[in-house]
């Protein structure tokens, strides 16, 4: 089996943000606003993510998975710029979307998400929902959602019983099949930050636990992360990624992406992982290579 390469960013933020009408600035969004306008700003910056895209592209990966987050504060205007710049990622078959909680920031255009980057949620059937299964090379990538509107200062996300029981019902067919599984899922499965945690994680760790999949892939805490979990034939990696706009700040490290190589021989799969980040000038380069599996 030939190598299959899948990269991986998270938490875009893109920049900049369209100047909100008055009547969009209640609740939630006005302490967004005045974060984005004090802070977030400074370190979220398209320029970065442009240069990280373009590193990524000369990668020539496979295929791309993107973590949610795309957008900052779910307004109108953000979404068809939005769409714009994941076109310019790659096409719906060679990119795959999830929504993260800032793409559900607020109840009222919280559906604008599905609707806008629907060719790059659909299933290879052209159905939208979640869980999602497309299939890409040796690779079943399992789309999940935690993306739900929060109270202002809260950043959960939630999965709900009704897709955690669906989600059982696709791992248990896919373990029927010769497939390397990956999980799209926007939050960390294990969280320390109380107000940013996924709400049912535990429930759906129990089900990792006994169906298993070969890897995870998450974003949100804006962070280099790799976890393991328990699986049913040995332990799983759950791997996080940094924003891929940021400017290193404080304790977050710059922008960075992910590339997983995978294959297959006798001896069973193998997945090898390669960080590529932000540096000095703009330039991205290597600082990680690891064999997870």
């Amino acid at each position: 089996m030939a190598p299959f390469t899948l990269a991986h960013l998270s938490d875009p933020h893109l920049a900049p943000l369209p100047k909100p009408r008055l009547s969009e600035l209640a609740g939630k969004r006005a302490l967004g606003y005045v974060n984005w306008t004090r802070n977030r700003h400074k370190y979220q910056r398209r320029e970065v993510l442009d240069a990280l895209v373009a590193d990524l592209q000369a990668q020539c990966p496979d295929h791309i998975a993107v973590t949610g987050d795309l957008v900052n504060l779910a307004l109108e205007a953000e979404f068809a710029p939005a769409r714009a710049w994941l076109d310019g990622v790659g096409p719906p078959d060679r990119v795959t979307t999830i929504p993260g909680n800032h793409d559900a920031y607020v109840r009222a255009t919280a559906h604008r998400f599905g609707e806008t980057f629907a060719p790059y949620v659909a299933d290879d059937d052209g159905s939208i929902g979640f869980p999602g299964v497309r299939r890409r090379g040796p690779l079943a990538l399992i789309s999940l959602s935690t993306a739900v509107p929060t109270l202002p200062l809260m950043a959960t996300g939630t999965l709900g019983r009704d897709q955690l029981a669906a989600l059982e019902q696709v791992l248990e067919r896919l373990a029927a099949e010769d497939v390397f599984r990956v999980l799209l899922v926007h939050h960390p499965l294990k969280s320390t930050a109380w107000q940013k945690r996924m709400t049912d994680s535990a429930e759906l760790l129990a089900l990792l636990t006994r169906h298993g999949v070969e890897l995870i892939l998450h974003g949100h805490d804006h962070i280099h992360s790799t976890m393991w979990f328990e699986g049913p034939n040995g332990n799983i990696p759950a791997i996080g990624v940094p924003s891929a706009s940021a400017f290193a700040h404080g304790h977050t490290p710059a922008a960075a992406y992910n590339l997983f190589t995978i294959e297959k021989d006798n001896a069973g799969w193998r997945c090898e992982q390669t960080v590529r980040s932000l540096g000095a000038g703009f330039q991205i380069g290597q600082i990680k290579h690891v064999r997870l599996i």
